[in-house]
């Protein structure tokens, strides 16, 4: 159970009928969270998670892309939305081009 004030939270079906959901809490800033805020945005397709960018306990800020993790330097919130938003729209981009 997240401990905290839910800043954000949107769920969305986008036009090819997948899921965007966004949610944002600000937290007590701590050693794993030391900017304050604990995030999950993902992007699912067909069931999985294609996208996501999330700092779940211990992991630290980290981005999930087509099954790869890697970590992500969080740069504040606009940035993580707009970082996110890029990585579902070139996914859109790349799907349309095949």
């Amino acid at each position: 159970m997240v401990r905290g004030r839910l800043v954000l939270h949107e769920k969305i079906t986008d036009e090819l009928g997948n899921t965007v959901e966004m949610k944002i809490w600000q937290v007590p800033v701590s050693e794993d969270k030391p900017h304050g805020y604990k995030y999950s945005l993902v992007y699912i397709v067909g069931g999985e998670r294609l996208i996501g960018y999330d700092n779940a306990e211990g992991k630290g800020d980290h981005r999930h892309f087509k099954g790869k993790e890697s970590t992500y330097p969080f740069r504040g919130l606009r940035r993580l939305v707009r970082d996110f938003e890029a990585d579902v729209e070139s996914y859109k981009e790349k799907r349309h081009e095949n």
